[in-house]
């Protein structure tokens, strides 16, 4: 989503700050849903889960 694996900056105080920008984007996008009442959609699924689905269907 925002690519925070890998920060595209050297050193700390950049890096630092790419991260605060990220958080701050992820949490104004929180925000809309829950104040539109969308919920977000979970990207992620266990291995389990997926197995789960799978045999269900």
């Amino acid at each position: 989503m925002t690519g925070t694996r890998r920060a595209r900056y050297r050193g700390l105080p950049k890096t630092r700050l790419e991260h605060v920008y990220s958080v701050v984007a992820l949490n104004l996008i929180r925000l809309d849903a829950y104040w539109n009442g969308h919920a977000l959609d979970r990207t992620r699924t266990s291995h389990l889960t997926r197995l789960e689905l799978a045999l269900a269907a």
